[in-house]
């Protein structure tokens, strides 16, 4: 088999894990943004243009908390912020010049980028499409299948979906918690809870939220950028 074809094959096969854990989230996502006043269409092609699990969740909450549609946004924005000094080890080893390489950079997804990581800060451009290509239609068709079942409110509180978009975010922050510089990491998540608090006594929501994300996003990002340069 051809070198190429069996890296990219790799990519899937890794891929099929996460798209599989990808659908019921797609489908929350989709259910909970109906229930809130998203419509029908809008979750799905939000899905299909944003392809971002947690930006969307962070946008989907501020919205319901009602935060309005610029906190919804930046929230987004914030919490994507993760994939800079993620793009930034990625960089090299993508092709063509800047138009091509930001294009093959849109294939770039937590778990993507982990499987085309193949150690020593090399990474393999093909097993990241690879590994994209089960998970884009498993989000969009999730959210789809969300939107399709539009279940009220009360049976997403009844069957603790509602519990599924605190649980992501819980999984990011721990797998964030991993690995080198620990406590600078800590430091950051320690920081944002604090200023939430804070701030929620004082402020809307959506002003807590986007505080905390970025006062956790500029003293955390150094770090990253410096484990990845590495």
């Amino acid at each position: 088999m051809d070198d190429r074809r069996e890296r990219f094959l790799t990519g899937v096969r890794l891929g099929l894990g996460p798209a599989a854990a990808t659908v019921p989230l797609g489908m929350t996502f989709g259910a909970f943004a109906v229930s809130t006043g998203w419509g029908s269409w809008a979750p799905i092609v939000a899905s299909a243009l944003v392809f971002a699990g947690s930006a969307q969740f962070a946008a989907a909450t501020v919205l319901a908390a009602g935060g309005g549609g610029l906190f919804a946004v930046v929230a987004g924005v914030l919490m994507n912020a993760r994939f800079v000094p993620m793009g930034l080890a990625l960089g090299p080893w993508l092709r063509g010049g800047r138009v091509r390489r930001a294009l093959e950079a849109l294939a770039t997804v937590d778990a993507s980028w982990a499987a085309a990581h193949v150690g020593g800060g090399r990474f393999d451009r093909l097993r990241l499409f690879g590994a994209t290509l089960p998970q884009y239609p498993a989000w969009v068709g999730g959210t789809a299948l969300g939107v399709l079942a539009a279940p009220s409110p009360e049976v997403i509180t009844a069957f603790g979906l509602d519990v599924i978009f605190p649980a992501f975010f819980l999984t990011l922050l721990i797998d964030e918690l991993r690995g080198a510089r620990t406590a600078r990491r800590m430091a950051s998540a320690a920081l944002g809870a604090l200023i939430t608090g804070v701030l929620l006594l004082v402020a809307p929501v959506g002003v807590a939220l986007l505080g905390a994300a970025g006062a956790a996003v500029v003293t955390g990002m150094p770090a990253e950028a410096e484990s990845e340069e590495r």
